[in-house]
């Protein structure tokens, strides 16, 4: 009898832990390695963890996610604070609701030094008025209003000049039942300078003195024409789609006047909008207007917009039609191509390595389960192929498969449209997880690859041998030291990348930084 059968380090069913491996039972039975609390933190404050996963609802995801973050706050919540901070103020997160979550845990359940902290970066995470709105939702779940709360929500207002404010509480003026009127009387914020705003907001009083934005926007809530409408849009370039009466914004001639400073999200948000009403058409002024706008990458980069927005936006606006509602449009290639090249730019800059690249995509049944950033329809194995897209527009040698519990080579370019290749992707057939096939696969066909990169939610099981020992057989028997980056598109506690070996990195999908993260790797930095 060969013992070795039964218990080896080299072979081991994906069924059963490695020996000497500190591995965790993962959710589809397989065995992987746990994250630490920390990199869950991470992965919940970019992908967050609505809709669940295959095999988590997203209540039961939510909570998982919620208590390692408590345990994180436990350990240093200080430090839970500056995570939330660096992720959110440079944008690398598709939502900001995680951050506004987690900031209110540590508000109510930090120490002394964290809930300090929470208190003196709330502008910093809530920017707008609806961020505040739904930071004080939250965070009314772990604690009352004490000095501490009242104080840093009255800071949120006194820390704005007069313009800074109005924008504020003319576009942001409620959300979940909560409104600046609200926040004022429970924060009892006072202010010389900014008390004809408070004035107006508490009690509706309109003064000669009251700022020109809220006054042009008390024009717009009366207005009885058209006519009346474009009048006062044309005198302040500030106002915003948000402050007109609802039945002006079938409008062309609304939107026209609107789209030169219109901001970047709204720009995204809109442009189904714009087409339905007439505005964006086949050779028309405002389309050159609008691609302008979308492809100007130091405008994408100051207005925070995620990747996942423009993805987002892209799948919506190609298919004609909104989610919700009635409205349709007949799409504009022009439009349609801008979105492609903004969603490229949005990420960090990427600079190409000379490697060669074995880019995996997962499109087992776990991972076409749930929306990324709860986005309808955009599911994980969506996802993770307008992500791969990324280093296949950055590489010359790259090789595309997607496997399940068999291994598919697939066919893209990255000269398809991101459209295109998504619902390739959406249209191959799936089946159980074996994250070990891209190694054997390339093994068998003996393609050199210096960094293979696994877009999956690592809920592997399927295989005769773990996905870290197929990567060794590999380097044993092509004599290449091949290095492996997993790519986490779901946030649950997994990733079949070894914390022991050096040459295997975990990363979060969809983070902003994530493929420049991925290119340094492979470069060995």
């Amino acid at each position: 009898m060969r013992f070795s059968k039964y218990f080896q380090t080299l072979e081991m069913p994906q069924s059963e832990p490695i020996p000497g491996k500190n591995q965790v039972k993962n959710s589809a039975g397989g065995y992987s390695w746990g994250i630490d609390d920390w990199g869950r933190l991470d992965r919940f404050l970019i992908l967050g963890s609505e809709g669940g996963s295959y095999y988590a609802s997203e209540k039961e995801l939510t909570i998982k996610n919620a208590e390692a973050v408590l345990r994180c706050i436990k350990a240093d919540s200080a430090r839970v604070v500056n995570r939330v901070v660096e992720i959110s103020e440079a944008g690398r997160a598709p939502k900001n609701d995680p951050a506004i979550f987690v900031l209110a845990m540590v508000a109510g359940m930090g120490d002394e030094k964290g809930r300090q902290a929470a208190f003196k970066n709330l502008s910093s995470i809530c920017r707008t008025g609806t961020h505040l709105f739904s930071f004080v939702e939250e965070v009314e779940k772990f604690r009352g209003w004490g000095r501490g709360l009242k104080n840093a929500v009255a800071k949120w207002y006194l820390d704005k000049d007069p313009s800074q404010l109005a924008y504020q509480v003319v576009k942001y003026r409620q959300r979940g039942g909560w409104s600046h009127r609200d926040l004022l009387r429970l924060a009892h914020v006072k202010s010389e300078a900014l008390n004809d705003i408070f004035h107006w907001i508490v009690k509706g009083d309109i003064s000669e003195n009251l700022h020109q934005l809220i006054l042009d926007f008390e024009k717009l809530q009366r207005a009885e024409s058209e006519k009346e409408i474009l009048e006062t849009l044309s005198g302040n370039k500030s106002l915003t789609w948000e402050m007109i009466p609802t039945e002006y914004l079938k409008s062309p001639a609304v939107w026209e006047v609107l789209l030169p400073n219109l901001p970047m999200t709204a720009m995204i948000r809109n442009l189904g909008r714009m087409t339905a009403n007439g505005l964006l058409k086949p050779f028309s002024s405002a389309v050159t207007t609008a691609v302008s706008k979308i492809t100007d990458e130091e405008n994408l980069k100051k207005a925070r917009i995620h990747p996942i927005a423009v993805l987002a936006a892209l799948c919506t606006y190609q298919k004609g039609c909104g989610i919700r509602g009635s409205l349709s449009w007949e799409p504009v290639p022009h439009i349609i191509d801008a979105l492609d090249k903004a969603f490229y730019l949005s990420f960090q800059n990427v600079e190409p390595t000379a490697k060669r690249w074995m880019l995996a995509l997962d499109v087992s049944s776990s991972m076409n389960c749930g929306a990324v950033a709860s986005i309808p329809g955009l599911t994980p194995r969506m996802a993770s192929a307008a992500l791969a897209m990324v280093t296949a527009r950055t590489e010359k040698k790259y090789h595309f498969t997607a496997f399940s519990h068999q291994l598919i080579p697939v066919s893209i370019s990255p000269r398809q449209r991101l459209d295109d290749v998504v619902k390739q992707i959406d249209e191959i057939p799936f089946g159980g997880t074996d994250c070990s096939l891209p190694m054997f696969y390339a093994m068998a066909k003996k393609i050199p690859v210096d960094t293979f990169v696994v877009y999956t939610d690592s809920e592997t099981w399927a295989g005769h041998i773990h996905p870290s020992q197929a990567l060794n057989e590999y380097r044993r028997k092509m004599g290449i030291a091949a290095k492996l980056v997993v790519v986490g598109m779901v946030s649950n506690g997994f990733t079949i990348a070894d914390p022991d070996d050096a040459g295997m990195l975990d990363v979060v999908g969809f983070d902003t930084a994530t493929p420049a993260l991925i290119s340094d790797f492979g470069k060995g930095e």
